[in-house]
């Protein structure tokens, strides 16, 4: 799906302000400064500042404008609030990726997965699971099911790219929310394989668990993603909201 106006505004002031082109503490360029770069109405420099705000990389301040308050930070960085691919988290914190493909495989849901996962029992699903390496490191590991009925046509070609670079650009789905939970677990026997864990070192994994849900309605997705604790944290943007 193309992106919207406000989206490519929006991700071209934060690659701008992660390159430190508007420096921490300093106000972006004015409004209507804004409105005649990007060719654009009020509305939509709003709605990107408006994100942008969301995703903590900028604070509104009533007849100042608008302040640069992202840090960089020294680790990998995760967003929960933001569904955003493996390869795009790398190259936002300026690594290479790379993913290697362990097992593609084809299943249909019993009721024992269909209470994991939350697919009826009964469908059909690709059953994939990946390992991610950032410069060289296998750090995460995937254990990935997706309906096969919206991914239709997935292999493990492009498994080993992008699969949601496959599904909106190739299959044009619209990825619209992710629930997540985090939780921290013990280490297994695949976990200490691959990621080359010491249990003597490391007795536990960070695991986010992902349900994605497309435009229609339809989860399509379930994920367990396996981190290696030493090199992650993860980062969100807390909003205080006005109590009712």
């Amino acid at each position: 799906m193309p992106k919207t106006k406000y989206e490519l505004i929006y991700r071209d002031l934060k690659e701008k302000i992660e390159a430190d082109e508007f420096p921490y503490q300093e106000l972006l360029p004015p409004e209507n400064t804004l409105i005649q770069i990007y060719d654009c109405s009020r509305n939509t420099v709003r709605r990107a500042i408006g994100k942008l705000v969301t995703d903590g990389y900028v604070q509104t301040m009533q007849g100042k404008g608008v302040r640069n308050i992202y840090r960089p930070v020294e680790q990998t960085a995760f967003t929960i609030g933001e569904i955003e691919t493996f390869r795009e988290s790398a190259l936002r914190n300026g690594q290479t990726p790379r993913t290697k493909v362990l097992l593609f495989t084809e299943i249909t849901a019993d009721a024992s997965l269909s209470k994991h996962t939350g697919f009826p029992a009964g469908s059909e699903l690709y059953y994939l699971q990946r390992l991610h390496y950032l410069d060289g490191k296998p750090l995460i590991l995937n254990h990935n099911y997706f309906l096969k009925s919206a991914a239709h046509g997935l292999t493990p070609e492009i498994a080993t790219n992008s699969i949601y670079d496959y599904l909106e650009n190739t299959l044009h789905m619209t990825i619209v929310n992710s629930k997540r939970t985090m939780t921290v677990e013990k280490i297994t026997e695949i976990d200490e394989k691959y990621m080359d864990l010491n249990v003597d070192d490391y007795n536990c994994v960070a695991v986010v668990t992902s349900s994605t849900y497309n435009s229609d309605g339809i989860m399509f997705e379930y994920t367990q993603s396996r981190h290696r604790p030493d090199y992650f944290h993860f980062q969100d943007n807390a909003i205080r909201r006005p109590a009712t």
